[in-house]
């Protein structure tokens, strides 16, 4: 029994600014190691019987991110869909249940796990047991769920409620699983609380498990708009290698809902043939969503006075904190409950009882248009990254490195003159017309509107010091006459 992995690398991670920024977030992080928590999602799959590789799902915005980050993993996946707008889980599922649809054997009705990029497992081993025991489950034509065993009354999880143990012939031994009897919005902490005691009560992990055809079915019931959406989007969409573009104009008309809301919600009490569709495994092994810096701090290992230290930090009399420096040395003293995060271009300083609050911080600063809000300094692109060293009235410098046998578009400026010095590497400048190499130390100038190109030809990366002057210096001044990358 193939099982095909479906990954939702589609959310935003607001909660955990300044770290995870609009075009940088929370799935493309290392938080737990060192490694990204997309390539944690992706590797902790290693071991289950059966699992082959995964569809990624993502925002268009991401997808070299994605592309890299599976890469460096050696873990290239069977395809990478780009929503051209995020839309929530259910759209996303259903565009990799027709994918699958599209890709496996006409007798194959694929068995679909639905993974979410940024969540955090403690205990591996007891995660790959799970999911195979949900697998077995999904593959009778259930739709099942796995949910955490909860040790708090915690308000920012939903919850779900067990219903009756499964008997056997469910195709389930040895491993405990029951029927959902009801999913619970995120509660008050009163209402939390009672209902842990009962010990009938999970967290909703949102990990779901199903056949495609179960899916698509029991949508076309509930929501046959975002089917009908989805389909008509996928069938007018293109591939481009390895990604596959649903047509952005009619996805933009899919409307947006979860899983949850759009078809799990509705199918707890529905029995088909005396056997409930909707089933879920608890899963003891260590879960979080990471959805804030509180949970991030709950996971992580602290000092004797209860605090989580990171980077460059000095502290007294600090109690029950977080502090994290990234950049530059940060001390803090005589405070207690606090959250501190410091980035090369933004600090966050929050209570950690109200650090569910930073998203309505960062809706203030997606208002203004901050840049803080959608960047970090250092910004990705398919060829390397690029990292803002300081600007001001008429001028940005901006250090440049290109991966070895990447290559910039050819493209030009209307606003701008470029200044490029070699600081390591060789570069190979297509300027006008004309090609030569640069090396260390060596220097080029690029006139406003001439067509220029930048390639590494070597086999390290090329580290490149860019002067900009003009008098408009924005990222949407770029003309582009050829890119291998296929961007506008």
């Amino acid at each position: 029994m193939n099982l095909h992995p479906v990954i939702f690398a589609g959310g935003s991670g607001t909660r955990l600014w300044p770290l995870s920024r609009e075009f940088y977030p929370k799935p493309f992080l290392s938080i737990t190691g060192p490694h990204t928590m997309l390539q944690e999602t992706i590797l902790r799959l290693d071991g289950i019987a059966g699992m082959v590789r995964p569809i990624v799902v993502c925002n268009e915005e991401h997808r070299f991110l994605v592309a890299e980050q599976v890469r460096r993993i050696d873990r290239m996946p069977e395809s990478i869909i780009l929503e051209p707008e995020g839309r929530n889980t259910a759209p996303a599922l259903t565009l990799a249940a027709l994918a699958l649809q599209n890709q496996v054997q006409d007798d194959e009705d694929p068995l679909i796990l639905g993974f979410h990029a940024d969540h955090a497992i403690g205990d591996v081993a007891a995660f790959r047991s799970a999911v195979e025991t949900a697998a077995k489950l999904a593959k009778s034509d259930c739709i099942a769920t796995l949910g955490a065993p909860p040790d708090s009354p915690h308000t920012g999880y939903g919850y779900i409620r067990m219903g009756e143990e499964l008997p056997v012939d469910r195709g389930v031994s040895n491993c405990s699983a029951y029927e959902l009897a009801e999913f619970v919005e995120k509660p008050d902490k009163t209402t939390a609380k009672r209902m842990i005691e009962t010990g009938k009560y999970l967290w909703n992990s949102g990990m779901f498990f199903m056949r495609a055809s179960v899916w698509l079915e029991e949508l076309e019931r509930f929501r046959p708009d975002i089917v009908q959406a989805c389909r008509k989007a996928y069938d007018k969409g293109a591939e481009d290698g390895i990604f596959y573009r649903p047509d952005p104009e009619i996805f933009s008309e899919c409307p947006a809902d979860t899983i949850d809301y759009a078809v799990m919600e509705r199918i707890t009490a529905s029995d088909y043939d005396g056997r409930r569709r909707a089933v879920v495994v608890p899963l003891d092994a260590g879960w979080s969503d990471l959805g804030s810096w509180a949970a991030i701090m709950d996971i992580s290992e602290k000092d004797s006075n209860g605090n989580v230290i990171n980077g460059d930090v000095y502290v007294h009399e600090m109690r029950n904190s977080m502090i994290y420096g990234e950049h530059r040395l940060v001390s803090v003293v005589g405070l207690k409950d606090v959250i501190v995060i410091e980035t090369v271009d933004a600090v966050l300083v929050a209570d950690k009882n109200r650090v569910e609050d930073v998203k309505t911080l960062v809706d203030v600063l997606k208002r203004d248009s901050r840049y803080e809000q959608e960047n970090h300094r250092r910004v990705h692109r398919p060829w390397g990254w690029y990292e803002t060293v300081d600007f001001g009235q008429r001028f940005q410098v901006k250090q440049l490195t290109v991966n070895p046998g990447a290559a910039l578009s050819l493209q030009m400026h209307h606003h701008r003159a470029e200044h490029w010095v070699v600081v390591s590497g060789t570069a190979k400048v297509t300027k006008a017309g004309e090609q030569f190499l640069l090396h260390e130390n060596q220097a080029a100038y690029i006139q406003i509107g001439e067509q220029h190109r930048l390639e590494n030809p070597g086999t390290i990366p090329l580290k490149i010091i860019e002067v900009q002057t003009g008098s408009y210096l924005g990222e949407d001044d770029i003309v582009r006459f050829e890119d291998r990358y296929n961007r506008s």
